[in-house]
Order: C-alpha cells, then structure tokens, then sequence
C-alpha cells in the first residue's frame, strides 16, 4: 500500500468550515487540548471548499465533541445540536475517507 490514510484531504463546504471554525474558537478559549491547530488551519482555509488533511478533521471533531460535553450544561439545546451537529458532519466526514470502499461480490 503505497498511500497513507494520513496523506488523505476532505474538502469542506464554507459553511461547515466556518461553523467549526467559530466553535474551535470557543474550545480554545476553553482551553481544550489540541483545539489550536484545527482552528488556525480552519481559520487559514481561503475560498470555496477548503481542502483539509484527514488527521485535521479528526482532531477538529474530537475538540467539538469534548466543547459539547464540557458546555452541555451551559448552552441552549439547539445550540447545542448545532455544536454537536458540525462535529459528526466532521467525524462522518473523516470516517468515510478511512473506510474501505465496499466491494460487491461477485454471484
């Protein structure tokens, strides 16, 4: 195997990478551990569409989802969904990349 799940990019939509973008921002300012890295490389992003490294929308999603469970309390419920919602578009979005396409067998 010559390519490594790591080398691999996703491209976001603008309003997804924005939406990350804004809440990376509450992590870091929460203090959660490794939310910087995300939100410069979310907030670097130009254009339409950006392009990001896989391990970038895995640790983004992993510092959405630790924000939620540390604010829960604190936030509204639909900012909430919001918050949670941009984290699994993300770790979807990441998962599908590292997983094996499905083959058909052959009847």
């Amino acid at each position: 195997m010559n390519s490594s799940a790591y080398s691999r990019t996703i491209t976001l939509p603008t309003a997804i990478r924005e939406q990350a973008a804004q809440h990376l921002e509450q992590a870091v300012r929460r203090s959660i551990d490794g939310a910087a890295a995300p939100c410069r490389a979310f907030r670097a992003a130009d254009g339409d569409d950006p392009v990001f490294s896989v391990p970038v929308i895995e640790q983004a999603a992993g510092c959405l989802l630790v924000l939620a469970a540390d604010s829960a309390q604190s936030l509204r419920p639909s900012a909430l969904r919001a918050l949670i919602g941009v984290a699994l578009h993300l770790r979807d979005a990441a998962e599908a990349v590292r997983r094996p396409a499905l083959v058909t067998p052959a009847w």
